[in-house]
């Protein structure tokens, strides 16, 4: 019996049944990178909306708090170049500078991420608690106890137009991030106020 032509046929069978082996592998993995792809695009344009997800109120509200962010910091820095000066208020214009720092950094971010500029149009509104050039002069001015004291009742109103600002974003704000730092600010802030009022005696 010529058992050629059969050896023949088994060896087309399996190469084909090979061929078609590879071809489902191939498929399959095409199949899996093509929807993992997809799912990837699809988490980064979800994302991406998720960040850019904003309205007027937002900007306002970064725009009007990152100035407001800065005076802080600057009150801070006048306070603590001081000598005299008592360790607990030392202590709440270092926390105070901890953390504006960083949220005027995520402000600064937002702002570039809207496409919007970091400088707000002011006309018709108003920066609540924004300390004066003269009172700045005067906090420079003071020493010891009594620039604690100046640096108190200035910070105290500078922290309840804060307070005011970020009220305003909890109710009227969009994104999602910036309404979260603006109740952040609220609970803060309103808790630092209680603590210098109780400094300087008139909680």
């Amino acid at each position: 019996m010529n058992t050629r032509p059969i050896a023949a046929a088994i060896a087309v069978v399996a190469a084909v049944a090979a061929l078609s082996a590879c071809s489902s592998s191939d498929d399959s993995t095409s199949g899996h990178e093509g929807h993992d792809m997809a799912s990837m695009s699809t988490s980064a344009a979800n994302a991406s909306a998720s960040d850019s997800a904003h309205n007027a109120a937002d900007v306002m509200f970064a725009q009007m708090m990152l100035p407001h962010h800065e005076q802080a910091l600057e009150m801070s820095d006048i306070l603590l170049a001081k000598d005299g000066v008592p360790t607990d208020v030392r202590a709440l214009a270092t926390s105070i500078k901890q953390a504006q720092g960083p949220e005027i950094t995520q402000l600064t971010s937002w702002l570039t991420a809207w496409g919007e500029p970091t400088t707000a149009d002011m006309s018709g509104h108003t920066m609540d608690g924004m300390v004066s050039a003269d009172d700045i002069a005067k906090l420079k001015d003071a020493s010891g106890p009594d620039a604690a004291k100046l640096y108190l009742t200035q910070m105290i109103a500078h922290h309840e137009g804060a307070v005011s600002m970020a009220q305003s974003q909890v109710t009227g704000g969009k994104n999602a991030d910036a309404v979260a730092m603006a109740r952040s600010i609220v609970e803060s802030q309103t808790a630092e106020i209680t603590t210098m009022k109780a400094m300087l005696g008139t909680s």
